[in-house]
């Protein structure tokens, strides 16, 4: 059962992986508790606490009303939207900025939560870098909605992502004095180590003459690679490669 499924009402006595769930979305939406699985007395403060701010019967119990409401955000960043047909690269811009609104981050740990376990397809874990699946996730929205083939392999992967891109000729070198008239947004960067590694990546979201914007995923404040929530950002062109979306 996925992470957006409740199987039943939970309440205080209860245990389990649900329950963890229901704890981590508590702490998604500002009300920390425990991630210990436990439906003890604090978790029934918190669901009450949240229900009070959420306009709901202050009952401490998780049926599915309450539960709908904990995880409005994700399902808000998953709905189709309404667009029968458009530029690709647009489309993929719109998605983004829905997920950001949505502020996806991680909860319990480093690369851990129901955000990260959407993008990675249920993985989770310091080994679950998921920049690249936020990125995939967007585009797969956004082919969906208007229709189109992928552009890129899905992967996890941004080595992964610079190949396929390099095998359909749509990669773009960075570097100084990069022509980049080429870029347009919903394209993708990649941040590059080496000519063979790339280590980090997200979606362009507008493109300027020295500097670019984003919205990207495993990410904070200052633009690390192994951050903690989806973020916008302002990059130089540097040392960066791109996947050129159209």
């Amino acid at each position: 059962m996925s992470d957006v499924e409740l199987d039943r009402v939970y309440k205080r006595g209860d245990q389990g992986p649900k329950v963890k769930l229901i704890q981590e979305w508590l702490s998604l939406q500002g009300v920390k508790v425990k991630l210990d699985g436990d439906f003890g007395p604090a978790t029934e403060g918190a669901v009450k606490a949240f229900q009070q701010q959420s306009g709901l019967a202050q009952d401490g119990v998780v049926g599915p009303i309450t539960f709908a409401t904990l995880i409005q955000p994700m399902t808000d960043a998953m709905q189709t939207l309404p667009i029968g047909d458009g530029d690709l690269g647009g489309v993929i811009v719109l998605y983004a900025r829905r997920h950001l609104q949505s502020h996806p981050h991680e909860v319990g740990g480093e690369n851990m939560g129901p955000w990260v376990r959407m993008y990675m397809r249920g993985m989770e874990g310091p080994a679950a870098r998921w920049c690249a699946g936020f990125v995939c996730a967007v585009i797969q929205q956004a082919c969906e909605t208007v229709g189109a083939p992928l552009p890129v392999q899905p992967s996890f992967s941004c080595d992964d992502l610079a190949t396929g891109a390099k095998q359909r000729g749509i990669f773009l070198a960075g570097g100084t004095g990069l022509d980049h008239s080429p870029l347009t947004p919903g394209s993708l960067f990649l941040n590059r180590r080496t000519p063979t590694d790339w280590f980090h990546t997200g979606i362009v979201t507008q493109v300027d003459n020295e500097s670019f914007q984003t919205i990207e995923g495993n990410t904070n404040e200052g633009g690390s690679a192994e951050g903690f929530e989806v973020c916008q950002r302002v990059r130089a062109y540097g040392a960066r490669d791109f996947v050129l979306i159209h």
